[in-house]
């Protein structure tokens, strides 16, 4: 396939997907100004930052008033999965210049991970089409959370101040969290990060969802290494080389 054809590839892959980032985006983008986050600062947050459930963690946070730290450790915390995405997908990128690395770290999401190795590991495609193929699926994702996310900034600031967004956080991660419950790990780390979280109640500043997310992350993984599903780097077919 062409350059063009590897991209529209992974573009035609996530396409359904988009449709659920836009209310997510909307949701992020209204709840920050809400939270007294100037509109600017909201979309810029979106650039920089780019992980949704990790910008959310923070804006309630931010909303709270807690000390710089305790945002920085929790968005860190909520975002350590990508260190374990990045472990595994990193074999398929190793020919890459930096450059394309750099890129291809900084749009790297849930969604753009679990397709791409899919399609890695289903069809083995040579390193060109691993690059524009995964580039396919995770710019569009990139280009709608930042359109939503504005949006949702703009349509926030107009929302009279009696009216509360506060309720639309923890509706959102009821709502990626239950999809996400596919087996025993990720139900143990659910079940982990629910008890912390209801006991660290009482801690200040939102701790309690610090100590909630580590606890979550570290059940999941023993659970996962129990299981011998823990991602590895494995194998990857060098180009002509059959899978």
């Amino acid at each position: 396939m062409s350059v063009r054809g590897d991209y529209l590839a992974g573009a035609r892959a996530v396409a359904p997907v988009l449709v659920g980032i836009v209310p997510f985006g909307l949701i992020a983008g209204a709840t920050a100004v809400a939270a007294g986050i100037p509109p600017f600062q909201a979309v810029a947050m979106s650039v920089i930052v780019f992980a949704g459930a990790s910008q959310l963690a923070a804006i309630d946070l931010i909303g709270r008033t807690a000390p710089v730290g305790v945002v920085v450790l929790t968005a860190v915390v909520v975002n350590l999965r990508l260190t374990m995405y990045s472990a595994s997908i990193a074999p398929y990128f190793r020919g890459f210049r930096a450059p394309a690395k750099w890129i291809s770290a900084y749009v790297l999401t849930d969604q753009a991970y679990a397709l791409s190795l899919t399609e890695f590991r289903e069809t083995a495609p040579d390193e060109r089409s691993r690059l524009w193929f995964y580039l396919g699926a995770a710019t569009p994702l990139w280009l709608v959370w930042q359109v939503a996310t504005a949006v949702g900034a703009v349509l926030g600031a107009s929302v009279p101040e009696g009216l509360s967004l506060g309720f639309a956080v923890p509706l959102t991660f009821l709502a990626l969290l239950f999809p996400a419950i596919e087996d025993r790990p990720t139900a143990g780390a659910a079940l982990v990060a629910g008890v912390v979280a209801v006991a660290g109640a009482p801690l200040p500043f939102n701790l309690g969802l610090v100590a909630a997310a580590i606890a979550g992350v570290a059940a999941g993984t023993l659970l996962e290494m129990r299981a011998g599903t823990f991602p590895t780097t494995g194998h990857v077919p060098d180009d002509g080389e059959s899978a």
